[in-house]
């Protein structure tokens, strides 16, 4: 069943109260929170992901492959590699398995720093965070990282001294070229110690999808963040000055999976994942 917020009357309420939310247009967060069965979106984003979804029923895998390979990203992060420190980038609305919940179940102490600027993103998880104090959800947009890294928030829990994960998670398909995305990422990368890692995930571009993809491309320009996807290629570079860590960049599906993935299943992530980790 796909939720809207009257399933929530808490959320709904939430909603109402935050005068700055756009409802006429579709959001691609509040869209995916759809395609993930959530409760915190309207009736132009359900209207809109239909839409996608009976052009392309894949987006529903592809969203969830994402979701998968996040959480499971952060299982590695803390259990091999020893990160309790994480700045998720565009994080979204929240929902099962997310990343604080998923670190501090294994690892009590570790601290997690959300940042969106997706209204109904922020109310929901200040929210669901009010009485975790490891754990925050900052205003703010990734193209601004000075912004982000010296927000009051920012500073109180991250130690950049230490080693941080910065997960961008599906981010960059609404960011475009001339926005300079692996500028972007170089100016977080910079501010972070040696042993910090990069975890990214990014939809590929139409050859990757079937060919209906063209028109849910369209759909998504009128709304509030088109679409921008990258080939395999273009989304290594964003992980310059990073060394990857096995198996490299993959189809999301195929990035440490819990059970055997065959290559035909891995091409249907419609996506590639990887992680990053800054020599020492």
């Amino acid at each position: 069943m796909q939720g809207h917020p009257g399933q929530d009357p808490a959320s709904a309420e939430l909603f109402e109260n935050l005068p700055e939310v756009d409802r006429e247009r579709a959001n691609p967060a509040r869209m995916y929170d759809y395609y993930l069965g959530g409760a915190h979106n309207f009736a132009a984003d359900r209207e809109a992901a239909e839409q996608v979804l009976a052009m392309l029923p894949e987006t529903r895998t592809f969203a969830r492959e994402n979701r998968a390979f996040l959480q499971r990203v952060v299982r590695y992060l803390v259990t091999e590699a020893g990160i309790t420190q994480f700045l998720d980038l565009g994080s979204g609305i929240p929902t099962v398995g997310n990343v604080h919940e998923i670190a501090q179940h294994l690892v009590p102490s570790s601290r997690v720093v959300y940042v969106d600027h997706e209204p109904v993103a922020v109310a929901q998880s200040q929210r669901m965070l009010a009485d975790n104090d490891r754990a925050i959800m900052i205003r703010a947009d990734l193209r601004h990282p000075d912004l982000v890294l010296q927000h009051a928030e920012t500073r109180r829990l991250l130690d950049f001294s230490q080693p941080v994960a910065v997960l961008m998670i599906s981010v960059f398909p609404f960011i475009p070229d001339e926005d300079d995305p692996v500028g972007i990422v170089d100016h977080y990368r910079q501010a972070c110690a040696p042993g910090s890692y990069l975890a990214l995930s990014h939809s590929l571009t139409a050859e990757f999808w079937p060919s209906e993809v063209e028109q849910a491309i369209k759909l998504y320009e009128s709304s509030t963040h088109p679409l921008h996807l990258r080939n395999p290629d273009q989304v290594a570079e964003l992980f310059d000055g990073y060394r990857m860590v096995d198996p490299g960049l993959v189809f999301t599906s195929a990035w440490r999976p819990d059970r055997a993935v065959t290559d035909e299943q891995a091409k249907e992530s419609r996506a590639v994942a990887g992680l990053g980790v800054l020599p020492e």
